[in-house]
């Protein structure tokens, strides 16, 4: 038996009045689900990524970039890390493709070349029409984001070959997102859990944005064919068997009393399985921990 729950939600960015008002956030629960087999779950932890440049051209004056899934360079879609050194700021320009980004760590600005900076810190959201001029700046002395394309490649070009594909831009500062919670939604089903609606479609593929309470320790149920998910800010303890997970290094993993290994996933950490899957996460530190999440099939969250 499955059920839904609808929740409109409403977007305010401070600085592009472009951004659609209202959004459905549409989970739903799955009742009844027999006992599911791990299927195929990779995970990187974020000291593993391998980082090359973004734009290879400029050597080390380009932003570093490391393809989570994907690859950046083909017509695929795309989930990467960019890392920007303090006080980067890029001149004017263009994409050939729409991106959206999230900050993990440091202050982003992306706006239209003439827009006064207004500095997006961690879990602030925004997306980046294909061909609209604008430029790109960072302003702490770490500074790491979360990009991700639905087709690719991922190219640079000047801003005189600018178009309008009929996208407007989002800037969603953190402090403006809104949370539902665990009383309002049927897929959240452990206390002080939050979950945000980003983009897409929940009966197809969508986004949306976990925070997990300090002390959390209970299991993401994927039910789709693709569910990828990115630690934003903070860490977990992420519990596996090696019959689950098929693609990862075990730097730093540790064995459990029921013969399972445990790894810690800090922020820019990546996970993704196929199939129907369920990932034992737990938040140990004194902080919500920001969990994004891209997927084909809404998911459930339980203690």
């Amino acid at each position: 038996m499955t059920s839904f729950f609808k929740q409109k939600l409403s977007r305010i960015s401070p600085t592009r009045n472009a951004l659609q008002p209202h959004r459905l956030f549409v989970l739903s629960i799955m009742l009844g689900m027999p006992f599911m087999s791990y299927a195929d779950t990779k995970v990187v932890p974020a000291n593993e990524v391998e980082w090359g440049y973004l734009n290879p051209l400029r050597g080390d004056k380009s932003p570093g970039a490391a393809d989570l899934w994907g690859d950046r360079t083909q017509d695929t879609a795309t989930g990467m890390l960019v890392r920007f050194n303090k006080g980067f700021e890029s001149p004017p320009h263009i994409h050939n493709i729409t991106y959206r980004g999230i900050v993990i760590e440091g202050q982003m600005h992306n706006d239209d070349p003439s827009a006064a900076k207004m500095w997006m810190p961690t879990g602030s959201f925004w997306t980046q029409p294909a061909g609209e001029d604008h430029t790109t700046a960072a302003n702490d002395t770490t500074n790491l984001i979360y990009l991700e394309i639905d087709e690719g490649p991922y190219l640079v070009k000047p801003s005189n070959a600018h178009f309008d594909n009929g996208e407007r831009p989002v800037n969603l500062h953190i402090n403006n997102m809104v949370w539902l919670h665990d009383s309002d939604l049927a897929t959240l089903s452990a206390d002080g859990v939050k979950a945000t609606y980003l983009w897409g479609d929940t009966q197809d593929v969508f986004g949306s944005m976990l925070s997990l309470p300090a002390g959390f320790n209970g299991t993401i149920t994927a039910y789709g064919q693709s569910f990828k998910a990115v630690v934003i800010k903070g860490a977990v303890n992420y519990t596996y068997s090696d019959a689950q997970v098929t693609q990862h290094t075990a730097m730093g993993s540790t064995d459990s009393d029921e013969g399972n290994k445990t790894i810690a996933l800090g922020a820019g950490s990546f996970l993704e399985s196929t199939g129907e899957s369920q990932h034992k996460v737990n938040n140990t530190s004194d902080g919500e921990v920001l969990v994004y999440i891209r997927a084909d099939k809404p998911f459930q969250v339980s203690q």
